[in-house]
């Protein structure tokens, strides 16, 4: 059952490719949004808080404030209505899922920038 299921996914599934991010990369994602008959096209701009999931099934979490609350929003990699990632800046964390970075306000929620 799981080769039938991996065969599906390399042969009718198409791989985005982009840009390799890691938790505390602050990013934006631009994906399309449908209205009714028209389309769209919005971002989302945030720090990266985990990547999830191997492969296909592949997801990440991005937190950004919206004034004073915490909007998050999860992402899957496949996503057909995901156009584009940017890497806006490189951060520096000691680990793989940031989930403390929630409970974090004022200057304690900085990440450190990596200059490359």
């Amino acid at each position: 059952m799981e080769a039938l299921v991996k065969f599906v996914q390399d042969e009718f599934v198409e791989k985005k490719e982009f840009p390799e991010f890691s938790a505390g990369d602050t990013i934006t994602v631009y994906y399309e949004i449908k209205e009714g008959e028209k389309t769209r096209t919005q971002f989302f701009r945030g720090v990266v808080i985990q990547r999830r999931g191997t492969g296909l099934t592949e997801t990440f979490t991005i937190r950004k404030m919206s004034g004073t609350v915490g909007v998050e929003r999860i992402f899957p990699i496949n996503m057909p209505a995901l156009q584009k990632v940017e890497i806006n800046k490189r951060g520096k964390v000691r680990r793989a899922r940031i989930y403390y970075f929630r409970g974090l306000t004022g200057k304690k929620a900085r990440i450190k920038e990596v200059r490359s």
